[in-house]
């Protein structure tokens, strides 16, 4: 853009549209249909889907900042501008362009904590109209143009079925959300083409600087406890899309990371990208485990890590203990709930035998699916890919006491008889190597071993392979959580918090 003032105007045009829109959010149901909904996606505007969809994605990827000291659109009057009270809710202050403040603010206060307001602003309307529920007789235009558009560097001649379809530059977009994850649109952004556009998804794919893309969702994961929980939902679906390939789970494991900053458990001078990618997930499951209990978690950490455990290759020997340290920690909440379940049934009754006691059967239902996915896991890897993984037989063989008590377990016999059988098989030969073992030898003798078991001895068990699919009425998790982003994040946006029914004022 050569002018300041073009920046301004698309600027007002983008927040005008998000303004026009807001009625939804005082609103507790989730809308189908609006006045401004359907001058939107009918009509002369219908045609014009896809250059609007284009145009905010490249507001997106040019993340140009604010021309400096623009106050071209600014009004005079105290608390007003050029769209006051044009929504339901919207207070004083909607718009002061752009010095970007509330009354009284220092000017370009707000602009120094959003430097790049059309970028913003911008993804946020696109995720509006890509969340815009469809109506009953037509498909929401705004989704199918996110859906199906191309790569320009696409030479295919096949027209596109699809209609609303067009061509944008993959390797920027790709680009800009490598170096935006941080935010909770970006993130939801990288889901929704990861999802929802299978041209996007293929190229993500391919790419050979995976590392650019994986570290930042890793990091979100890493600062669980900072984020809110949507934050974290969408940054492990996206790990659980990215797992459903195959190809991804090899390069992750060929890929070498040095001094990862952000990682302070332990220094970790040199490790995998997918070894890493274990040790944050894991992380997050005993985060979880201990804090928010929330079994939609737990069960898309261990599908993501199931996806990825036939083909893990070279563990480094802190996520191989990690791994067997989980299973330890599962194994001793399991042992406290049995022991509690056992209390429950023996207690004396008394004057409060009518309250309400902990569902210690329930309890123990869960943890032993973790425990048998946790199982499953080991066993994927060990059947797979035992040969590549010296450092897990190692933590495996270090803490074998650890799986005596599930052999007669009958939720987990069919799945101990290879672990036993590795168990063994190893032990036997640790005991012909003689006692006082260093553990230079003690892992010579693990990997001779490994090329000598039989694979023969290893029972076949199907494939862990696990497909995100997205809950029924999706709507109704992703429009209040798109809004609540507007709500929090809309540069020069000021809503009365009052007249928003849509979410909760004390969620995210």
């Amino acid at each position: 853009m050569n002018l300041d003032i073009t920046y301004n105007i698309l600027f007002e045009a983008v927040t005008t549209l998000l303004v026009l829109l807001s009625y939804q959010l005082f609103h507790k149901e989730v809308l189908k249909e609006g006045l401004i909904y359907g001058y939107l996606t009918r009509g002369r505007c219908l045609s014009l889907t896809s250059r609007l969809v284009k145009t905010l994605l490249y507001n997106f990827i040019r993340q140009e900042k604010c021309p400096a000291a623009t106050h071209v659109l600014q009004t005079q009057s105290e608390g007003g501008g050029l769209l006051y009270g044009l929504a339901s809710g919207v207070a004083s202050g909607l718009w002061s362009v752009f010095t970007l403040g509330g009354v009284g603010s220092r000017p370009g206060a707000e602009q120094d904590q959003n430097p790049l307001p059309l970028s913003n602003q911008s993804l946020l309307l696109l995720l509006v109209l890509a969340n815009l529920t469809d109506s009953p007789d037509t498909p929401n235009p705004y989704r199918q143009a996110v859906t199906c558009f191309k790569n320009t560097q696409d030479s295919s001649s096949i027209p596109s079925p699809q209609p609303h379809t067009f061509q944008i530059n993959f390797n920027s977009l790709y680009t800009a959300l490598c170096e935006q994850q941080k935010s909770d649109q970006v993130t939801l952004l990288l889901y929704t083409l990861l999802h929802q556009n299978s041209n996007m998804r293929t190229y993500i794919l391919s790419r050979t600087d995976m590392e650019n893309l994986v570290l930042p969702i890793l990091e979100i994961l890493y600062h669980v406890e900072e984020r809110n929980s949507h934050h974290v939902y969408m940054a492990l679906i996206i790990l659980l899309i990215l797992t459903e390939d195959d190809t991804f789970n090899r390069s992750i494991h060929e890929v070498i990371l040095k001094n990862i900053s952000w990682y302070t458990e332990r220094v970790l001078t040199e490790i995998s990208l997918g070894s890493l990618l274990i040790l944050v997930v894991i992380r997050t499951i005993q985060f979880n485990m201990t804090r928010t209990r929330d079994k939609y978690l737990h069960t898309n950490c261990l599908a993501a890590l199931a996806n990825m455990s036939a083909q893990f290759r070279n563990l480094h020997q802190y996520a191989a203990q990690r791994i067997i340290s989980l299973f330890a920690l599962l194994s001793k909440k399991h042992n406290k709930v049995l022991e509690q379940a056992t209390q429950s049934l023996r207690g004396p009754l008394g004057a409060d035998d009518t309250a309400v006691l902990p569902d210690y059967a329930q309890d123990l239902n869960v943890i032993e699916e973790v425990i048998r996915m946790m199982l499953e896991i080991i066993n994927s890897c060990l059947s797979n890919s035992l040969h590549h993984n010296p450092n897990l037989l190692y933590a495996l063989l270090y803490k074998r006491e650890l799986f005596e008590q599930f052999r007669s377990h009958p939720s987990f016999q069919d799945i101990m008889q290879n672990l036993d059988t590795v168990i063994g098989f190893f032990s036997q030969r640790l005991e012909q190597a003689g006692s006082d073992l260093s553990v230079e030898r003690v892992q010579e003798v693990i990997k001779k071993g490994a090329a000598a078991l039989p694979k023969e001895r290893l029972k076949k068990f199907p494939e862990l392979k696990f497909k995100y699919v997205e809950e029924e009425q999706p709507e109704d998790f992703f429009i209040p959580y798109v809004w609540s982003l507007v709500f929090n994040s809309g540069v020069g946006l000021h809503w009365n918090s009052q007249g928003v029914e849509l979410f909760g004022m004390d969620s995210p």
